[in-house]
């Protein structure tokens, strides 16, 4: 009003769309917060999702995610397929994932398929584990033992032509 710039210029401040845009503003990362199921929950069904699950309630059904914990008060019937799961409640059927942690208070009760598993003393299992090796891979890792003993009848004789 009382200055000398002209109105029709911009002015620094931004208009008030500007600052209330929030389409502008980048989205958060997908899944950030896990989805949780609280202690007081009973779940009859399948749960997926492309994130992070913690349950703390009953499932009884299969659960599908990116990284699942399974909270002390927890229990589930069902299969887990997930990248990651730590077990601290109790698990009744298969565990699918490439990492597995059974804590202390664990009660797993099924087969786990894992490429990395540990194991907490006090932890209860009850079931087989396996590594995630297709067939094709599992023939291979037997044959390799054949190999190492003909690798050990070679060095002698190699060591024999340096010597003589």
């Amino acid at each position: 009003m009382f200055s000398k710039t002209d109105k029709s210029e911009k002015s620094d401040k931004p208009e008030r769309s500007e600052r209330s845009d929030i389409s502008a503003r980048p989205a958060p990362a997908k899944n950030a917060v896990p989805s949780l199921v609280s202690a007081n929950l009973q779940v009859t069904g399948n749960l997926s999702t492309e994130g992070e699950i913690q349950i703390d309630g009953n499932v009884e059904g299969d659960v599908s995610c990116k990284r699942l914990t399974v909270g002390e008060t927890a229990e589930i019937s069902g299969e887990v397929m997930a990248d990651e799961v730590e077990v601290r409640g109790k698990v009744q059927g298969r565990i699918r994932s490439r990492s597995v942690l059974l804590t202390k208070t664990a009660r797993m009760v099924g087969d786990i398929w894992h490429d990395s598993l540990s194991i907490e003393a006090g932890a209860f299992l009850d079931g087989h584990c396996k590594r995630n090796d297709s067939a094709g891979q599992q023939a291979p890792a037997v044959k390799p033992a054949a190999p190492a003993d003909t690798t050990q009848t070679q060095t002698p004789k190699a060591e024999a032509s340096r010597t003589g």
